[in-house]
């Protein structure tokens, strides 16, 4: 008999490899079609085993490769999915006996292959469960070592070192990536207080801590948080404090004219509106209007009232904005390499060829958005990347065309956890960690 769960996270896992689906989104598609045939601990071994499949694809095709004697890309689809899951399951989740893995996953390619399959399955999946998984990576070239051993494409293994990062630091950066994000909330300062959130929290049986800044909590769990009252009533957004970090820094006032120009969903927008007590106007544009609606969901939960969205491509001049806004905030399109914890997906879809075309979009952005500031007003541009292509060389190239520019000091509290990756008070370049993605921030201002 086959196990449903499993069976769930096979259907996923093809859709994802063969499909190109985002595997946020096709999880909880699936999850919801199956829900009546699925308990909570079916729910929470499907996503387990996605997210786990999805994070160490790179690792274990490189196992399946090692004991196979059929080239991977001649290995059918789903039989090379059953190899994967199976595999991680064998060496990741201690808590799965070695045998039902194997088990399960010969039922599957029963199922899903020919009559040879289950046979090739059941003799690859039982050499891996005897073998010693150290023994299965002795490799001598070091990039290639740390890209099998993390899975992480050794072409960003290369753009790091490029930006000279030492060895030792780019292994650290793979293997944060590869580990559970913490699940960190927003307080919405608008409705409640963090003392109070969090003692509500509680009452619902939520482990919760306090986080790094001021308005956050992080979270024991989060499944099913979206369910809770209080987050129907608007009293947290679930966000990562990195991101949180970005608003603080723009630093507005109640009052001020203010545009985020790639806002959606919403995260950083409403968090700016949070800041100023709701007593200002924003801006929020996003290139399609499915995102704008994002942004102003958000804000109705929160109940926020100084958004105003807009369907704008922020790449498109438009001279009825020349000088209009006292603060912006653009928090650019980006690879995403400091949130692949969050999206593992990003490895996979993403190319090399990608980072100087990504950066002529973001250098667009700002040689445009730039015009839109007040004379003294102050501009943030931030990533969730770690790519000095995407970051400092954009901010040099920006001001060495713009003279009347200047990079302002980030000030941060004393004590602050992030003022470790401050260079020069000025740019805030934070690489993955076990507190935070990995993001960058820069603050300039039009000067007279």
């Amino acid at each position: 008999m086959i196990d449903k769960a499993r069976d769930i996270a096979l259907q996923t896992l093809y859709k994802i490899d063969i499909e190109g689906a985002y595997s946020n989104i096709i999880l909880d598609e699936m999850i919801r079609k199956n829900r009546n045939n699925l308990g909570e601990k079916d729910i929470g071994l499907i996503s387990e085993i996605v997210y786990g499949v999805t994070t160490w694809k790179l690792t274990l095709d490189e196992i399946v490769k090692k004991y196979s004697k059929i080239k991977i890309k001649k290995i059918s689809p789903w039989i090379l999915n059953i190899l994967r899951m199976s595999i991680y399951q064998i060496i990741f989740l201690d808590k799965i006996p070695k045998s039902a893995a194997v088990n399960e996953g010969v039922n599957l390619a029963k199922r899903y292959g020919h009559k040879s399959s289950s046979g090739f399955t059941n003799a690859i999946l039982r050499k891996v469960s005897k073998d010693d998984y150290e023994e299965m990576f002795k490799i001598k070239e070091i990039e290639e070592k740390i890209s099998k051993t993390n899975s992480i494409p050794k072409w960003i293994i290369e753009e790091l070192k490029k930006d000279g990062l030492s060895y030792e630091k780019i292994e650290e950066i793979c293997k944060c990536s590869n580990k559970k994000p913490k699940i960190s909330i927003r307080t919405n300062k608008i409705k409640t207080d963090r003392e109070s959130l969090k003692q509500e929290l509680k009452q619902e049986g939520i482990q919760v801590e306090e986080g790094i800044l001021e308005d956050f909590l992080i979270l024991s769990k989060a499944k099913g948080i979206e369910k809770i009252d209080e987050f129907r009533n608007g009293l947290f957004t679930v966000q990562d404090e990195a991101a949180g970090l970005v608003a603080i820094i723009l630093n507005p006032n109640q009052g001020d004219n203010i545009l985020d120009a790639c806002s959606s969903p919403g995260g950083k927008t409403s968090y700016i509106a949070e800041l100023i007590e709701d007593k200002g106007k924003i801006e929020a544009w996003d290139i399609h209007k499915h995102r704008t609606e994002l942004v102003e969901k958000t804000a109705k939960r929160l109940g926020i009232s100084s958004i105003q969205t807009k369907v704008q491509d922020a790449t498109v001049y438009k001279e009825e904005y020349i000088e209009k806004f006292d603060k912006i905030l653009l928090d650019v399109p980006c690879l995403g390499l400091g949130v692949l914890k969050r999206k593992p997906d990003i490895k996979w879809k993403r190319k090399q060829g990608d980072v100087k075309e990504i950066s002529r979009i973001q250098s667009k952005i700002l040689n445009i958005c730039s015009k839109y500031l007040k004379t003294n007003g102050e501009l943030v541009y931030s990533t969730c990347s770690i790519l000095k292509e995407e970051n400092q060389k954009v901010i040099e190239d920006f001001l060495k065309k713009n003279t009347n520019f200047e990079i302002q000091k980030i000030s941060l509290k004393k004590e602050s956890f992030f003022n470790k990756y401050l260079q020069n008070e000025k740019i805030l370049q934070v690489y993955q960690n076990q507190e935070t993605d990995g993001f960058f921030i820069c603050k300039l201002r039009k000067k007279q």
